[in-house]
C-alpha cells in the first residue's frame, strides 16, 4: 500500500509524553487490513470520492492515529475521520500536519474505552476515470437485438484499491449552484469567494453532499445482494444526475484499467430506417438502427452515459459481421438509440433536378417606386428598369431503388432557407420552419419516385422567412 495509517498506543499519561516530548513507553500497533472500500467516481471533475473502514483497537486516555498519502493523489485538506461504533466513547481532540512530514497527518483521539471500535475515513482522490461501452449484435432477421454494457474503470491514482465497490456518477453536477445554496449567497458572491480559497472548501463540500446521496439505497442492496450470482447495477436518481452502484467488489490495481460488465439487454427490439439528411449525414442516404432506452424495449431502468457502440450482426452462418463503430452521447429514459450504419449498397440513391423555370418578374422603372410585373418569356420594356423580384420554380426527383430483398421505410429531411414553397403529394410536415421532412415506403425490388417542386421568392417578392406546404400534383 502506498499509504498506511498506524495506530500509536500511549500507555503512559499523555501529560507525562508532552511534558518529556519522548516517545516512551508507546507501542506501535500493525493497522489491520481494510474491512471495506468504496470508490464514487464522478468523471465530469476528476474526483474520487473514497470511503474506507477498518476496525481498530483503542486503549484508554489519548490515542495518536497517523496517515499517510505519499505519492498518492489523495487531497489532503478533504481527509476526514468518522467513529461508526463507540462514537459516543471517542472524539478526535485535534488533528496535526508536522511540519517534518509534510504528507502525514496525525488525529489525537480520546477514548474513553479499552477495545475495538469501527472507524471510517473518507476523502478525495484524483486519477481514477471509467468509460462506459456497448456491444450491440443483431439477429440474422434483424428484428431484435442483444445489448449489454460495459464500463472500465482507469486507476492511476497511485494507490491501490483491493476488493473496492465501485459507483459511478453518470450526468453533471452543477456545482456553482450547490455552493452558493451551501454558503448562502448569491452565485456571484460565491465566485468572490475564490480569492480567498472559500469556493474551493465549498466546492469540496458541495461534491461530498451529492456524492453521499443513494448511500440508503446502496445499503439496501448490500443485503440484498450477498446472494446475486450475477453483477447488476443500482441506479440511484438524484435529479441531474444517476449513480451506478457496480454489485460485488473489484481490485483496483494502480495503473491498470479494469471492466465489469454495468446491464445485459435481452431480445431488444429495433427497428431498420433509411434516411436523407445532408445537414446531418452528408449527401447520402444511410442505413439507421433505432430503438429506445425504454422500458418496451427491455431497457429505460437509468440513463445510458457516454460511450462507444460496436454493433454485429448475426451472418447465419455461426458468425458475426461488424457493421460499425460509433460513440454516443448521454441517453436519458425514453431517448431515442440512433446507431448510423452508413449507406447500403442493396439501396441506391439519386437526387435528380428536372426543370428549372422562373415567373412573377417585377421590375423597378427609371429608379423610382414604380413597379411593372412581366408576363411572358422575353419583354421589351423602353424605360430604363431593373429587375427587383421573381419566383423560381425547381422540380426534383428523390429516386431510390431498393434492391434489397426487405421492404424499406425511408425518411428525407431537407433545409430550405428563405420564403419557399413547397409542392407534394408525399404528406410532408414540417420538422421547423425551414425543414421539410416526408415519409415513403418502398417495396423490395422496386423503384420510387419521390417528387416535389420549391419555389423560391425571390427580392421583392419575398414577404418572409419560412416554408408554406401545398398539396400539389408535380410532373417531371
Amino acid at each position: 500500500m502506498s499509504f498506511h495509517l498506524r495506530m500509536i498506543l500511549a500507555v503512559a499519561l499523555l501529560a507525562l509524553c508532552i511534558a518529556t516530548l519522548r516517545a516512551e513507553n508507546v507501542d506501535l500497533s500493525t493497522v489491520p487490513a481494510r474491512n471495506s472500500v468504496q470508490l464514487t467516481i464522478y468523471n465530469s471533475e476528476d474526483i474520487t470520492l473514497v470511503r474506507e473502514t477498518r476496525a481498530v483497537t483503542f486503549k484508554k486516555g489519548v490515542n495518536p492515529l497517523q496517515f499517510s498519502w505519499a505519492n498518492t493523489l489523495i487531497d489532503p485538506s478533504s481527509v476526514e475521520l468518522k467513529f461508526l461504533t463507540s462514537a459516543d466513547k471517542l472524539e478526535v481532540v485535534d488533528t496535526t500536519f508536522p511540519h517534518a512530514k509534510p504528507q502525514m497527518l496525525y488525529w489525537n483521539v480520546q477514548s474513553e474505552i479499552d477495545g475495538e471500535a469501527k472507524v471510517q475515513i473518507t476523502y478525495f482522490t484524483s486519477g481514477i476515470t471509467w468509460s462506459a461501452d456497448y456491444l450491440c449484435i443483431a439477429d440474422k432477421a434483424e428484428q431484435q437485438m442483444s445489448l449489454e454494457g460495459f464500463v472500465r474503470v482507469f486507476n492511476n491514482s497511485g494507490e491501490e484499491y483491493e476488493d473496492a465497490q465501485v459507483r459511478l456518477v453518470v450526468g453533471t453536477i452543477n456545482l456553482v449552484e450547490k455552493i452558493a445554496q451551501l454558503a448562502s449567497i448569491s452565485q456571484d458572491d460565491a465566485k468572490k469567494e475564490l480569492a480567498n480559497g472559500r469556493l474551493e472548501e465549498l466546492r469540496k463540500k458541495a461534491t461530498h453532499e451529492f456524492m453521499e446521496k443513494g448511500e440508503a439505497k446502496m445499503k439496501e442492496v448490500d443485503k440484498a445482494g450477498e446472494a446475486l450470482a450475477e453483477k447488476q447495477i443500482v441506479k440511484e436518481g438524484l435529479s441531474e444526475y444517476f449513480i451506478y452502484t457496480i454489485e460485488g467488489t473489484e481490485t483496483i490495481q494502480n495503473g491498470w484499467s479494469k471492466r465489469m460488465r454495468s446491464f445485459d439487454g435481452k431480445q431488444v427490439p429495433f427497428q431498420i430506417e433509411y434516411r436523407y439528411r445532408p445537414q446531418e449525414y452528408g449527401e447520402q442516404l444511410v442505413r439507421m438502427y433505432l430503438l429506445k432506452n425504454d422500458l418496451a424495449s427491455k431497457l429505460g431502468t437509468t440513463p445510458l452515459p457516454d460511450g462507444v457502440v460496436r454493433v454485429f450482426r448475426d451472418n447465419g452462418r455461426e458468425g458475426l459481421s461488424y457493421l460499425v463503430h460509433q460513440p454516443v452521447k448521454y441517453i436519458p429514459i425514453g431517448d431515442k438509440i440512433e446507431l448510423n450504419l452508413g449507406s447500403d449498397p442493396e439501396v441506391l440513391f439519386e437526387l435528380k433536378k428536372h426543370r428549372v423555370s422562373r415567373d412573377n418578374l417585377w421590375l423597378q422603372i427609371n429608379g423610382k417606386n414604380q413597379f411593372r410585373m412581366i408576363d411572358g418569356d422575353v419583354v421589351r420594356v423602353e424605360e430604363k428598369s431593373t429587375l427587383v423580384g421573381w419566383d423560381e420554380h425547381e422540380v426534383y426527383s428523390q429516386r431510390i431503388r431498393n434492391y434489397s430483398a426487405k421492404d424499406i421505410n425511408v425518411e428525407v429531411r431537407r433545409t430550405w432557407p428563405g420564403h419557399i414553397h413547397f409542392r407534394s403529394l408525399l404528406e410532408p410536415k414540417l420538422h421547423d420552419y425551414q425543414t421539410v421532412d416526408f415519409k415513403a415506403k418502398v417495396p423490395a425490388g422496386k423503384t420510387a419516385n419521390l417528387l416535389f417542386e420549391i419555389v423560391r421568392h425571390q427580392g421583392r417578392n419575398a414577404k418572409q422567412n419560412n416554408i408554406t406546404l401545398e398539396n400539389a400534383e408535380i410532373k417531371p
